[in-house]
C-alpha cells in the first residue's frame, strides 16, 4: 500500500478544538488537506472564519463553528451541526488549550480553574461526547489528544498545566482501554515546544534561543512537526495503536528526565 493510501482520510469527519489559531489551525489544513471535512471549534468567530476560507481555497470542506469548550451545551450543538454538515464526527482532535506562568504559591484559585478547566476537563467533555456519538451511530474513529512533555517531565511555574496535561496522558490510558474495542482508538500527542503565533516572540528571542541547548535537535518544533504524528493516529495507518502518547520534541524529553 502507497502511503498516499495508508493515511487518506477521505470519508472521515473530523471535529479540532482551539482551531482558530496555532496548532489547531494547522491540524484542521492537514486533515482536510487528507480528505477530511473539518469541523473547527473555536471562541473567534472571525478567526474560524478566515481558517475556514483557507481550506476551501485548498479544495478542503470546512465548517466554522463558534464555540468555549468549557460550555457542554455548546460543545453539544457544535457536534450537532458537524452531524448536520458532514455526518458523524469519527476523529476529534483536542486541541483547545491554555497555558500560564507563575510560582505555585502565588497561582489565584481561579487561574488553576481556568488552565485545568480549560486544559484537562474539556478535554474529557469533548472525548466523551465524540465517543458517545461514534458508539450510537455505529462508526469506527480516532480521538486525538494534545497533551504535552510538560505532562511528563515539568519546568518550575506551570503547576496548573503540568498536572492538566499529566492528566490528559493518564485520561487518554484510560479512555483507550474503555473504547477501543468498541472502535475507538484513543491516542495523545505531547509536543515540546513549538513555534506559534502566541509565543514566537519569545520563543525567538535572545532569552528564548538559550532553551535550545536543552534540545537534541538543536531547534525548536514548527507546526508541520507535527503533521506526522497527527496523521498516524487519525488514520488506519494507526490502526493498532492505541493509549499510546507520541513525543515529538525533538529529543529534550531525554534531557529533561536525566
Amino acid at each position: 500500500m502507497k502511503s498516499a493510501e495508508l493515511f487518506d482520510l477521505t470519508g472521515q469527519v473530523a471535529l479540532v478544538t482551539g482551531a482558530s489559531s496555532g496548532l489547531g489551525v494547522r491540524f484542521a489544513q492537514v486533515l482536510a488537506g487528507n480528505g477530511a471535512a473539518v469541523a473547527l471549534v473555536a471562541r473567534r468567530a472571525e478567526r474560524l472564519a478566515a481558517v475556514k476560507a483557507e481550506i476551501e481555497c485548498a479544495g478542503g470542506r470546512a465548517v466554522a463553528l463558534e464555540a468555549d469548550v468549557l460550555d457542554r451545551a455548546a460543545i453539544a450543538r457544535a457536534f450537532d451541526a458537524a452531524e448536520q454538515a458532514f455526518g458523524t464526527v469519527t476523529i476529534l482532535v483536542n486541541n483547545a488549550g491554555v497555558a500560564h506562568g507563575g510560582r505555585a504559591v502565588e497561582l489565584p484559585e481561579a487561574e488553576w480553574r481556568r488552565v485545568v478547566g480549560t486544559n484537562l476537563d474539556a478535554v474529557f467533555y469533548c472525548a466523551q461526547e465524540a465517543a458517545r456519538r461514534m458508539l450510537a451511530a455505529g462508526k469506527r474513529g480516532a480521538i486525538v489528544n494534545i497533551a504535552s512533555i510538560l505532562g511528563l517531565a515539568v519546568h518550575k511555574g506551570v503547576v496548573a498545566y503540568a498536572t492538566a496535561k499529566a492528566g490528559v496522558i493518564q485520561m487518554t490510558k484510560a479512555l483507550a482501554s474503555e473504547l477501543t474495542f468498541k472502535g475507538v482508538r484513543v491516542n495523545a500527542i505531547a509536543p515540546g515546544f513549538i513555534v506559534t503565533e502566541l509565543n514566537r516572540e519569545f520563543l525567538t528571542s535572545p532569552e528564548g534561543a538559550k532553551m535550545t541547548r536543552d534540545i537534541p535537535a538543536g531547534r525548536f518544533g514548527e507546526a508541520q512537526d507535527l503533521d506526522g504524528a497527527l496523521l498516524l493516529l487519525a488514520s488506519d495507518a494507526g490502526r493498532y495503536i492505541a493509549g499510546a502518547t507520541i513525543v515529538v520534541d525533538g529529543g529534550q524529553l531525554v534531557g529533561l528526565r536525566g
